[in-house]
């Protein structure tokens, strides 16, 4: 007998993420994906393309807009007087769902490994515009949605990222 697995489909062209079980939608979000474009080589903070699998969940129980460095929480909660006091940070809120590459060569070992490249799906300040490439690779979505995915969301679920 077939096991009906969870698969999130991350569309770049559309910046569109769609959770599904089996052929049953079960979440489907806007997203922001790399400002840099899809790419695979470590530093180019490109949207690494391909299959992959989430290795890891992260925050399970924080609180909206909890800030995460580092993949541990700071404490604070993120506020846009927080942002002003510190304009370069890279705003991971919420919850991390930490990915892996599956493609040995494209998106895993060597230079093009997406879990040491530190691509999450994530959780960002809720005034960041969805649906424009804007991250430093990862993919980024509203915090009520995060918290949806990852409750729904097992670890090993596999995840398409593709251009298409």
């Amino acid at each position: 007998m077939n096991k009906i697995e969870h698969t999130i489909l991350v569309n770049v062209a559309t910046q569109q993420l769609t959770l599904s079980l089996g052929n049953t939608i079960l979440l489907q979000t806007r997203i922001a994906t790399g400002k840099n474009g899809v790419g695979e080589v470590n530093g180019s903070e490109c949207t690494p393309r391909g299959w992959h699998v989430i290795r890891a969940k992260i925050g399970a129980g924080s609180e909206l807009n909890a800030v995460f460095k580092g993949r541990r929480a700071t404490g604070e909660l993120y506020s846009p007087e927080l942002r002003a006091q510190f304009p370069q940070r890279d705003w991971i809120l919420t919850r991390i769902l930490w990915l892996s590459g599956l493609e040995p060569g494209f998106n895993r070992l060597h230079n093009v490994d997406t879990m040491r490249r530190y691509i999450y799906i994530h959780g960002c300040p809720d005034e960041d515009p969805m649906g424009v490439p804007s991250s430093h690779g990862c993919i980024k979505l509203g915090n009520v949605e995060m918290v949806k995915l990852f409750d729904m969301t097992p670890v090993g679920t596999r995840v398409l990222i593709t251009e298409q």
